[in-house]
């Protein structure tokens, strides 16, 4: 197929409340982006339709025709599915990469977890760029990890690698299988303690609230000593360089000066902890990073 005069390059970050679409060249520069509602409650298939139909609007808008996309998407990604994605009805019964190549008619199509597309942004364009090994920490509405190693993101046996949403905590055995972790530190976790505590805001306004001595602010330290236990952990295991924080909730000053604390007065090498330089944009920037590196070589 003869490559296309203003060939574009397509990233996507879904998510259960918004999904973030990108145009880039094919040097991976974006140079159109626009977030839509996920609008959940409506199922799968009308996210992926009206995400897909933007793309292509937005292609357009650049006089360009996509020739490769990269997708993040939450859960673990598989070829004939999607596990532990429960917040879109429908979306673990999704063929994510099937389904882009169809709509879009489109041969070089790459998906992965949002979060190790976060990851790939850091390594490629980011603050990983000179540190091996990496770990990337989502704080956002939920929370999860991703490793890299010798600049490539490590997936796992099953694609799960950095799940630490299910990590443990409590001593309860056998525990559930549920996300214990992110029950006790996320977005969506702080959300629900500033609601118990009358604290208006929600995640945002509980940081803020903890900025001061009180109650408010021991109940945070509570969560933060939580998350660091688990990071320990990983820490002890991969040895990382650095550590990456991506997310709304990794923004707040109060939460990175508790974890950093924390870990650099445990662990025995303790790594350089720093905030991604791409605010929200992390996933949707790794999702173009992808979308390079699928592209169809020039003959």
């Amino acid at each position: 197929m003869e490559r296309p005069a203003n060939p574009r390059l397509l990233g996507i970050d879904f998510g259960g409340t918004k999904m973030a679409i990108g145009v880039g060249d094919t040097d991976g520069r974006l140079l159109v982006s626009e977030r839509l509602p996920t609008i959940a409650e409506r199922g799968a298939q009308q996210a992926l339709t009206r995400a897909l139909d933007r793309a292509c609007e937005l292609a357009e808008q650049t006089g360009g025709t996509i020739v490769a996309a990269g997708i993040a998407s939450p859960g673990v990604v598989h070829d004939d599915g999607i596990e532990l994605a429960p917040n879109v009805p429908g979306w673990e019964q999704l063929r994510l990469a099937e389904a882009v190549r169809a709509h879009l008619n489109l041969a070089h199509v790459r998906v992965t977890n949002d979060l190790k597309a976060a990851a790939y942004a850091e390594l490629r364009l980011g603050a990983l760029r000179d540190a091996d090994p990496g770990l990337v920490v989502g704080l956002g509405t939920g929370v999860a990890a991703a490793v890299t190693v010798n600049g490539e993101v490590l997936p796992g046996r099953h694609g799960a690698a950095g799940e630490i949403a299910y990590g443990l905590t409590d001593l309860s055995w056998p525990p559930r299988l549920e996300p214990m972790l992110e029950a006790t530190f996320s977005g969506r976790a702080l959300d629900e303690l500033a609601q118990r505590l009358g604290v208006d805001g929600r995640a945002a306004g509980l940081c803020a609230a903890a900025e001061q001595p009180g109650p408010v602010r021991e109940q945070l330290r509570l969560r933060v000593d939580e998350l660091a236990r688990q990071l320990v952990t990983c820490c002890l295991l991969l040895d990382p360089q650095r550590i990456v924080l991506v997310g709304s909730v990794a923004g707040n000053d109060l939460v990175r000066e508790l974890l950093t604390e924390r870990l650099t007065h445990t662990l025995p090498y303790p790594p350089e902890i720093v905030l991604s330089d791409f605010a929200q944009d992390a996933a949707l920037l790794g999702a173009l990073v992808m979308a390079t590196e699928a592209q169809p070589a020039v003959v």
